[in-house]
Order: structure tokens, then sequence, then C-alpha cells
């Protein structure tokens, strides 16, 4: 996710060299030329050192406040330090360069990589140009109009957003990608417009835990992106162009990733869940205009389910985020992360994360659980 906006094709100069007579340059000539070259190489951390250290730390924030205010809880500390304000409690910005928060991104053995057609035909060279993706946005054009069908639902300031996932994630603290099991998790978002200080709650391995406020939200999160309710999805852009320029926009930057790849993150921590149809409608249409993103024609969920994908390799880390579709009915399946080429993490092919989504729905408490899902 380079946080540099992607630079406009510019024409080789012909008239940039220096003159036989070597006449000094003006000032002008001068600036045209820095202008014209690439940026300089960013010599700072490497971003798998960066995400390393930031697990790190959150892990050590979390385990001394856990201490602080309740020691009875201080082995649950590293499952705590997972949980996150939205559709997937993935942490993506600390596993792979997702996001986000994903909210999430994900990988299984067998995956059908994007080649030949399914890949851009040249680099795209603006953030908001298509024509190099047409397989991916024709596909994106076909769910997008598949979840527009979708019901729109009257959700309650007072009730949750309740989720049902299978989760595998990657343990980056050693240094080294260590897979975990997968796990059934459970979630209940407040949909509350806030500021919260407790965002909801989260149950996995027999244990409810709560998801608190973001790190740094000293008087609670709001509703936006870091928790975005049903309300608040509602009043997003519906307009392609204008909630990719939002996107654009909002979703936090650092230093280490890539700008594209984070709003595409940022996009798929939104989708599978409890969301107005306009709105994902929109978020896919936008991911359509996002340079890099192919179409991966057979595609599979951590589960095993097998659709179709649209895809995206982030080159600074060296990882692919994959979200899965069912092929019938294009509806959200999960999404999955892992590695494309050898990194300090790990060998080409290493899992980083995954999800697949098994229920959504509206409750009214936190812990209750959809009367579907309980028969499932």
């Amino acid at each position: 996710m380079n946080h540099r906006d992607t630079p406009s094709t510019a024409a080789t100069p012909s008239t940039a060299a220096t003159p036989a007579t070597g006449a000094r340059r003006s000032d002008a000539d001068v600036e045209e030329i820095a202008r014209l070259l690439p940026p300089p190489a960013h010599r700072g951390l490497p971003h798998e050192r960066y995400l390393h250290h930031k697990e790190r730390l959150m892990r050590r924030i979390d385990h001394n406040h856990d201490q602080a205010t309740r020691t009875d809880h201080t082995s649950r500390t590293d499952r705590t330090s997972r949980t996150r304000p939205a559709h997937r409690l993935l942490r993506p910005a600390l596993l792979v360069p997702v996001s986000a928060l994903a909210l999430g991104g994900i990988l299984a053995t067998g995956v059908a990589l994007t080649s030949g057609d399914d890949a851009p035909a040249v680099v795209s060279t603006g953030r908001h140009d298509a024509r190099n993706m047409r397989p991916a946005a024709a596909l994106l054009d076909q769910i997008s109009d598949a979840a527009g069908k979708g019901h729109a639902l009257r959700v309650r300031d007072d009730q949750f957003a309740y989720t049902r996932s299978k989760v595998r994630e990657a343990d980056l603290t050693s240094g080294k990608a260590v897979v975990g099991p997968l796990r059934d998790t459970e979630s209940w978002v407040s949909q509350k417009p806030g500021p919260l200080r407790k965002l909801g709650v989260t149950r996995s391995e027999g244990e409810t835990l709560p998801i608190n406020a973001q790190l740094g939200d000293t008087h609670g999160t709001p509703a936006g992106l870091g928790r975005p309710t049903y309300h608040w999805l509602s009043t997003l852009p519906t307009d392609p162009e204008e909630l990719l320029t939002y996107l654009y926009a909002k979703v936090p930057k650092t230093d280490e990733a890539e700008r594209d790849q984070a709003v595409f993150d940022c996009i798929g921590s939104l989708l599978g869940g409890v969301t107005p149809p306009e709105t994902a409608a929109a978020l896919y249409r936008a991911a359509a205009r996002i340079p890099g993103v192919t179409k991966v024609p057979t595609a599979k969920d951590v589960t095993g389910r097998t659709g179709v994908g649209i895809a995206r390799d982030d080159t600074t880390f060296g990882a692919r985020t994959e979200w899965v579709f069912d092929a019938q009915d294009l509806t959200f399946l999960g999404s999955r992360s892992h590695l494309f080429k050898d990194t300090k993490y790990g060998k080409a092919g290493t899992l980083m994360s995954a999800e697949a989504v098994i229920d959504f729905a509206v409750v009214d408490k936190a812990g209750q659980v959809p009367a579907a899902s309980r028969e499932s």
C-alpha cells in the first residue's frame, strides 16, 4: 500500500539533457527534470518488520491494560488483542497488509492464481483506471448487481450485528508465520452511533471476551471505518467514483503500505456482513476501479467452498489478498491471504489469514444466536 499517490505517466523529455555547450540549466529546467524522475526509494523499516514490531507493541499494550483491570484474564490477552470492531474479527493490518481490519483477507492450498487474460494487460497509470482489468471489472459488475438486489434492513441503535465465521490466522510475533488451527468465531457488534468504549463481544474456543475501543480512542470509538454500523454504511456515497475518492481520503495512511492495497483491504473488511444493499453494490464497483485488481476463475474459501475470486497482490509485502464468491448467486463466501513470493515470514504459498463467513444477522442483544445459526 504505497502512500504516495500513483504517479501519472510522463513522456520522456527529449530536451532535458545538458546542452553540448555546458551551459548551466535554469532553475525551471532543474525542477522539471526532478519532477520527471521517479521518487527516491524508501529506506525505512521493511514492511514485514514494521508489522512484526507493531503486533508486539499492541500485544504489550493490551496485556498491560488487561492486567490492570482484569487480572483473571491475563492468559486471554493474545486473543483479545486480535479482535476488532468490524464485520470480521481479524486484524489484517497486523497479520497481512489489510487491514484491515479487516476488517480481512486469506489462503488454502490449491488456490488458482490469475494468469493469461485474467491479469491486467499493462500497468495502470491512474487510480481509477479500470480499462486494464476488464475481466475483474466485468465480474465485479455482476457481483454488484447481485448485491444490490438484497433487502434493506431496519436496524435499531440498540441492536447488534451478529457474524459467525471460521477463521485461520498466522501469528507473526516470532518473525515467521506460524499458522494456527481453524476455529469458530462469533461476534456481536453494537449498532449505537457512539463513541463507545465497549463495542461488543466475541466468542471463540469457549471464551466470550469484550471488543474494546480502538487503540488511541480514549473517549470511545465512533461509528465509521473503524466501526462500520449499518446506519453509518448507509450514509456512504453510492456513486462508485465518489465512494472511491472518499475511501482514498479517509483510509488511514502508513509509510509502509501500498495506498491502493490499503483501500482494497478496507473494502474487503466491509464485505460479508450486515451491509445496506446499495452500499455493497457501490463497494464492488469502486473496487473495480482500483489498479491491480484481477479475476480468479476458481477460488476456495478456508472451508473448501469453491467459487470465483477477486484478488490483488501487495508487491510491498509479497502477499495476495483474495475475496471468494459463490459461483451461482455471487454471494460473498470469505477472504484469504497468502504469500505469493518468498519473504522473511515464509515461503511462497504460506497462509497469512483466512476467514469464511458462515452466517450473519441482526439480533437484539449480545450473545443472542439466530435460530438458523443454532441449527447449522
